[in-house]
């Protein structure tokens, strides 16, 4: 046994070692610097009369309340919602579509937050489809799209296909002999409700459900869009009320600690929950459920199936329709159009490829610790740290992140003149969480191929990067690239405090041409940006795809 671990310690040399772990500590050391310079700021900035203010002030309390009241209700409707769709797309594999309707609950998660607000206003605003058809019978505007029922309405837009997606997930790795046993004792839908699905599906919601409370908690961009008023506003966009609207900078720095209070409490409860584990040996056996052969089980799982890509096809198409009623030939031969265009392309590739290789270096010195053995409580502690960093976005939202860089810098000078360098690093630290999640199982099944081979060979360096590292780690690579990218594009959170005439991205015109009421233009200008980002994710899942197949 002690020969077998000195021959893993031989698989990487003592510099790959060290400059390893050396970048992986830089790396570690730059994020933790950042966030810590951000947070530090806004306590310098805070005081006593803030912090009182933050405890005692009626309209704190009340925005505070708000903000966990539309996360509660928004987190439980996904939750609920997501649970018989799950069922209904595990039930009915031969469900005509159903590749399709698994391909458009991704949509969501790759569009703009602004675009799909835009898509839900044409659909359920004053003058959208549902209101048109619910006037004919009678009613005047019996829905409103603004207010708590609109944030509703999009936060279960954007949450309930991530939801959908992991339930299903978790019930299409129930064993097929689970399906085989239930078959032959004969069991009912509830039964099987109750003894195989339930106990999968109860392992996984606490995650999900902290997941998408800490997402609507945090949600700035919908909030803006359609909170419609004091009565529907969460922190978030109260720090850029404050700031931008009444520069009230105390006000600001307490709802920024408040909102690092909330998120910290929510990632301290959900690390209370055990992590989902394998649901048991199988053999391999095909999948045959016995209760999605009924035909009234049929017939209301492909009811619920159709409903739900109505509920979320409708606002895309809306989205697609209004964009193509607007001038698009007048609004790309728009100069500023071009400005934004090129300022959103050079802060979205900044990030992703800061992303990618801050990832890049914590995978590779988490890898370099795990062939130490981690031996040691430091090493172990290290290696938990780095394997951590990503969520500190979690901790420190991206607005809160610009609120206090934009109150460290107030005081040397003008911040906004920082703006794009600080917006591609903020943008960069959010897609750090799916980065690493795609690099670090990729280049973890990589090294345990070919490793040995590469040690043997005494391939390194540039040699190693050129011939083996690089062809078997490309489609990773650039999916999480083409996924980065499309996040950064699409993000109006940080750039909402400094975004000006002077520094425009395409959600910043978006949102700038809405407030001027020129909402034609901003139809068009929001088809133009979500079919970037669209293609983008798309490139990223074909490269996904593409692999799966070659392996099947």
């Amino acid at each position: 046994m002690a020969g077998r671990h000195e021959h893993e310690l031989m698989l990487l040399t003592a510099a790959e070692k060290r400059y390893a772990i050396t970048g992986g500590a830089i790396s570690l050391a730059g994020i933790v610097l950042f966030v810590s310079m951000a947070t530090f700021a806004l306590l310098v900035s805070s005081g006593e009369v803030s912090i009182s203010e933050a405890v005692f002030d009626a309209y704190i309390l009340r925005i505070v309340r708000f903000t966990l009241l539309q996360a509660l209700l928004s987190t439980v409707l996904s939750v609920v919602f997501a649970i018989p769709i799950a069922q209904a797309l595990a039930r009915q594999p031969h469900f005509p579509g159903r590749i399709w309707l698994i391909r458009l609950m991704a949509v969501p998660m790759g569009l703009p937050v602004l675009v799909g607000a835009l898509g839900l206003i044409g659909i359920w605003g004053r003058q959208g489809i549902v209101n048109s058809l619910l006037t004919t019978t009678g009613m005047t505007e019996p829905i409103s799209i603004y207010g708590l029922t609109g944030i509703l309405l999009a936060h279960v837009f954007f949450n309930l296909p991530l939801a959908c997606r992991l339930m299903l997930a978790a019930l299409e790795r129930v064993p097929g002999e689970y399906w085989l046993m239930a078959s032959g004792l004969g069991m009912r839908h509830g039964s099987v409700f109750r003894f195989i699905e339930w106990p999968v599906l109860r392992s996984i919601i606490p995650g999900v459900a902290g997941l998408i409370f800490i997402l609507c908690a945090t949600s700035f961009t919908l909030v803006l869009t359609l909170g419609g008023g004091p009565a529907a506003t969460t922190i978030e966009v109260a720090i850029y009320q404050s700031l931008r609207f009444d520069f009230d900078p105390g006000r600001a720095v307490a709802l920024s600690l408040l909102q690092i209070a909330l998120t910290a409490a929510v990632l301290g409860v959900l690390a209370l929950f055990p992590v989902a584990g394998d649901e048991g040996p199988t053999s391999g056996k095909a999948i045959r459920r016995p209760d999605g052969a009924l035909p009234g089980a049929r017939l209301v799982d492909c009811g619920m199936l159709v409903l739900t890509a109505l509920f979320l096809g409708l606002p895309l198409m809306s989205v697609v329709a209004a964009g193509l009623r607007a001038d698009l030939v007048k609004l790309v031969a728009e100069p500023i159009f071009w400005q934004a265009t090129a300022t959103s392309a050079a802060i979205s590739l900044s990030a992703a490829v800061l992303s990618l290789v801050i990832s890049a270096a914590l995978v590779q010195a988490r890898h370099a610790l795990s062939q130490e053995g981690k031996r040691g409580h430091c090493a172990r502690a290290f290696f938990a740290a780095m394997g951590g960093a990503s969520s500190l976005v979690l901790l420190v939202p991206p607005i809160v992140l610009a609120t206090g860089w934009f109150m460290a810098l107030r005081s040397i000078g003008d911040a906004s003149s920082h703006a794009p360098v600080l917006i591609a690093i903020i943008n960069a630290l959010m897609s750090l969480p799916f980065v690493m999640r795609v690099l670090e199982p990729a280049y973890a099944i990589h090294q345990r191929r070919t490793q040995r081979l590469r040690a043997s060979l005494g391939i390194v360096g540039l040699a190693r990067l050129r011939l083996i590292d690089w062809p078997a780690l490309r489609k990773p690579v650039l999916t999480a690239l083409s996924f980065a990218m499309a996040l950064s594009l699409g993000d109006l959170g940080a750039v909402a405090l400094f975004g000006s005439d002077s520094f425009v991205t395409l959600p910043w015109l978006v949102y700038s041409r809405m407030g001027s009421y020129r909402t034609n233009d901003a139809d068009g200008l929001a088809l133009i940006l979500g079919v970037i980002c669209l293609l983008l994710t798309i490139a990223g899942t074909m490269r996904q795809s593409t692999k799966a197949a070659s392996h099947d």
